[in-house]
């Protein structure tokens, strides 16, 4: 055997491979500086920092210096922003947020076409910002994360999540409704503090756990509180029992209430009831305010009726003034009576022609009005102010409503959730009372309608007026029946019936149907005589306004999700509202002039409409910032190019609490647009202390989807002097002489000593 080994030496055959060039490529450490690495595991006393900086640690000979054997070494600590570093010793772990998803893709695009060979990532994996996308974007390195942390259970008890939701039912109360993450906390009773902005106990509750791990959900309900943005605190706490932090244990709670009021526009053909009640309900709501246009006389010819000899003005309005021939209505022209006007100049000319004068309104209600008062231009013009201005148009039942009113092929007759029209021999749904087809309207009437919710209506808020079930069908039992009813041939796929008239032999029309249209909403009430619900007799106390109450919920709902001419809103990087981000799909963080997104920033987003309702361009946006401790802070939002009439600002806030912000738009004439106002919170430590174990998920996600690995702390040593043979940007190939290698000497001599000890065994020697 010796002999062939010596035989094939002299042929001197190489052994080869391929390596990472020394010095060619380039590896990053990127180290967690967050204030989640302060929390220690189980009995230790030190933190997960006290590990962390053990590792990184500069010794001589350590992995450090090994992997600049062969690597361009970069270094990194990240927390809300990446920042570079010598030697590791500038981790203090006192940042408020792990931007683990944006320093990930600083890294990508700082060396992108570089040959970066690799990212050994020291961290926790308690991202903030995590964003699931960015795992399938090309660029991305290899990641090699080392958990900084133990998968063992600490005691902590942490509000992972707050969600506010609120109405426009009356005076009903903001829900607001949390989950609370305890562990190790079992038959400890947990207390639950709602806070107002005075510090003031607005609500609490006690509850025990039951399990080592358990998630509690619990629900408060508060009054409405003050138009605008108002901040609530939630705060939970357990008695006597050590946590591993308390940074998780309150959050803050958004709550913006609408601000008034919201114009709503009333036209009617004729003095009613329905008025009556209608304006005396919406009154003293500071939230809705309406305008009514109420015809006393109709149009006439001038031939018709005349007046006095050379008279050529309506006599209706005679003695009113003293020029009356230049300024009162001529014959042909309906006569109007404007009731809650904002000045008297407007609607002076009747109905709006002109998308201005109609879009200041949110809402309009017609009622008992026939389509021949409105000219085809209005009509249209109703349209565009549902389909492309976003408004609300409600109409009511009435002699002259519907299909009465000739309305089955207008576009109002296209926009109304229900069919106009009535196919011949149709004995299912019959025309109305009022109508004028004398062979049609033989058919027997409708007769003690009743009122009944329809599956849709039971889970609309504005659609009840009391809190319970029970109560709310003792309500609908009490009312009085009605006696008019429009009725239709059908309800309009998309449609929703909020409400059934039943009459006294079971048959039953809607009664309240609703339906998108374009940005907007339509709902048609065909019931005639809905004022018949104030005739009931007065009962228990404070029962005797449901009409009032009814009137006021529907008109907040027909107003409620209308676009305004200015809207701000805030588009926060970090999730607000509590929830797992690591588990989400958060929104982008803005972009900054370079492009860069802005790490811990929130985006303010102003969109501005003229009066038409037409993008605004070309406007100055100015934003006031109120930060928690009382300064203001100016910003100007830029055009954005991805939308015209799109203002953005970024903002980061730089301490935890409540920020509100002021936007005041100004037009390229200098006139004043609008204002709008926002607000959010901003709970840095929550997010931070979100979870007190390590999400060792994530990082092995983050590492088998980049092609690294997860490593363990005390295995670096053994990667780091294998990682050259691994796969690198650039490479090259390494050759030895084989009878340069040490294991064949060793094999030639362990030949010799073997020859030698068999000769010796067997007496040969």
């Amino acid at each position: 055997v010796l002999f062939a080994i010596l035989a094939l030496l002299l042929f001197d055959p190489l052994w080869s491979g391929v390596r990472a060039r020394p010095r060619a490529n380039l590896f990053v450490i990127l180290a967690d500086n967050s204030r989640s690495l302060s929390i220690a595991d189980g009995d230790a006393n030190e933190p997960r920092s006290s590990a962390v900086r053990t590792l990184l640690a500069r010794r001589p000979h350590d992995w450090q210096t090994r992997l600049e054997q062969d690597f361009d070494v970069r270094r990194y600590t990240f927390d809300r922003q990446l920042a570079p570093t010598d030697d590791f010793a500038a981790l203090d772990f006192t940042g408020k947020a792990t931007h683990l998803a944006h320093a990930l893709e600083t890294i990508r695009e700082r060396y992108r076409g570089r040959p970066l060979a690799g990212v050994l990532l020291v961290s926790d994996g308690n991202a903030t910002d995590w964003d699931p996308t960015l795992l399938e974007r090309s660029g991305l390195p290899p990641v090699y994360p080392v958990v900084a942390g133990s998968e063992e259970p600490l005691p902590d008890l942490a509000i992972e999540r707050v969600d506010v939701s609120q109405s426009a039912f009356e005076d009903a109360p903001v829900t607001i409704q949390s989950r609370v993450r305890t562990a190790g906390f079992k038959d400890v009773p947990l207390k639950i503090v709602l806070l107002d902005e005075d510090g003031e106990v607005a609500a609490e509750e006690t509850r025990a756990v039951s399990d080592d791990e358990e998630i509690l959900s619990f629900r408060f309900q508060v009054r409405p509180v003050k138009p605008g943005t108002s901040f609530l605190r939630l705060e939970v706490s357990a008695a006597d029992r050590r946590e591993a932090t308390l940074e998780n244990n309150a959050r803050f709670v958004t709550v913006p209430r609408p601000t008034g009021p919201h114009r709503v526009l009333y036209v009617s053909g004729r003095p009613n009831w329905e008025f009556k009640f209608l304006n005396r309900a919406v009154a003293d709501d500071s939230e809705v305010e309406l305008a009514a246009l109420i015809r006393i006389a109709k149009r006439e010819a001038k031939f018709d009726f005349r007046g006095r000899a050379g008279e050529s003005s309506n006599p209706l309005f005679r003695g009113f003034k003293q020029n009356a021939d230049a300024e009162t209505e001529r014959y042909d022209e309906p006569v109007l009576v404007r009731l809650n006007m904002k000045d008297a100049a407007e609607l002076q000319g009747g109905f709006p022609r002109t998308a201005e004068d109609l879009f200041a309104f949110k809402a309009v209600v017609l009622d008992d009005l026939e389509a021949a008062f409105f000219t085809h231009e209005q009509l249209e013009l109703l349209e565009r102010f549902v389909a492309h201005r976003g408004g609300a148009l409600l109409m009511l039942g009435g002699q002259e409503s519907f299909h009465n009113g000739g309305y089955e092929h207008t576009p109002v007759g296209r926009m109304l959730p229900v069919y106009l029209d009535n196919p011949a021999g149709d004995s299912t749904f019959r025309r109305d009372t009022f109508s004028r087809d004398s062979k049609r309207s033989a058919l027997p009437p409708m007769s003690g309608l009743r009122l009944e919710l329809s599956r849709e209506g039971w889970l609309e808020p504005w659609m009840r007026l009391r809190t319970t079930e029970d109560a709310e069908r003792d309500r609908l039992a009490a009312m009085p029946s009605f006696r008019t009813l429009n009725r239709t041939s059908g309800i309009k796929a998309g449609a929703q019936t909020m409400a059934w008239a039943v009459d006294s032999g079971g048959a039953r029309q809607p009664a309240l149907v609703v339906q998108r249209y374009g940005r907007g909403r339509t709902a048609a009430l065909p019931a005639g005589d809905l004022w018949r619900w104030r005739l009931k007799p007065t009962g228990e106390a404070g029962r005797d306004d449901d009409l009032d109450k009814a009137w006021r919920q529907m008109l907040r709902w027909l107003v409620v999700d209308v676009p305004a001419r200015v809207e701000l809103t805030v588009e926060a990087h970090a999730d607000a509202s509590g929830a797992d981000v690591a588990q989400r799909d958060p929104p982008q963080p803005p972009l900054s002039k370079g492009g860069s997104r802005m790490a811990g920033a929130v985006r303010l987003v102003v969109r501005l409409r003229e009066r038409d309702f037409a993008p605004l361009d070309n406007a100055a946006v100015e934003l006031a910032v109120s930060a928690p401790d009382g300064e203001i802070i100016k910003l100007a939002a830029e055009p954005s190019l991805a939308e015209p009439g799109l203002y953005e600002a970024a903002f980061v806030p730089r301490s935890a609490g409540a920020f509100r912000v002021l936007g005041t738009v100004t037009d390229s004439e200098g006139n004043a647009a609008g204002t709008a106002e926002a607000g959010w919170a901003a709970d840095p430590a929550a997010d931070e202390f979100a979870a007190t174990r390590p999400n060792t998920k994530l990082l092995t996600e983050i590492a088998e989807r980049t092609g690294g690995e997860v490593l363990a702390a005390g295995a670096i040593d053994t990667f780091v002097a294998g990682l050259p043979s691994r796969s690198a940007p650039v490479t090259e190939r390494w050759t030895y002489p084989l009878w340069h290698q040490a294991w064949v000497f060793a094999m030639a001599l362990g030949c010799l000593i073997g020859e030698w000890a068999l000769r010796r065994w067997k007496g040969l020697a």
